[in-house]
């Protein structure tokens, strides 16, 4: 198969959970699809270097974390400053009702980065092993952060929510 061919079929197979991998450490639709197209022209860029070591998945999950978190890196050393226009769209949109599901990608930008990475994998039903291995930690220590992970997120939902 042409290299072109299995790029296409990759994305095909894989860009909807990058997609959402993505939402999760931006909080941001728009943000998520830059990161997206960024992680995936890293795949383009690199699959001659492919050694077949892990899965396409794997590595291509690998990828997009690296992509992810050198992003969050260059937003943090980034000055701040105030814009009002954001300043008002922040606001507009706490008025406005957010579904549960933003709510939910939301509270999960607002982990720390081992445990974005961890529980979007879960989302998109990776397997535990998968996961284990791109996090680099056991797969039992995978079952108890996946366990603290979601508690957090219920007090984040549940108190948000009473706000």
């Amino acid at each position: 198969m042409r290299q072109q061919e299995t790029f296409t079929q990759l994305y095909r197979q894989y860009a909807p959970g990058i997609r959402k991998l993505c939402l999760g450490y931006t909080g941001s639709a728009a943000q998520a699809e830059d990161l997206l197209q960024e992680a995936f022209m890293a795949v383009w860029n690199n699959m001659h270097k492919y050694r077949g070591d892990a899965s396409w998945g794997t590595w291509i999950y690998r990828i997009a974390v690296n992509t992810c978190l050198l992003y969050l890196r260059k937003e943090k050393s980034k000055p701040q400053k105030v814009d009002t226009d954001l300043l008002q769209n922040m606001a507009d949109e706490e008025n406005n009702q957010e579904s549960e599901v933003q709510h939910l990608y939301k509270c999960i930008s607002r982990l720390p980065e081992t445990e974005r990475l961890i529980i979007s994998m879960v989302l998109e039903d990776l397997p535990y092993e998968d996961i284990a291995s791109i996090a680099g930690i056991s797969e039992n220590n995978l079952r108890v952060k996946i366990h603290r992970i979601k508690k957090q997120l219920t007090e984040m939902f549940n108190s948000y929510a009473r706000v």
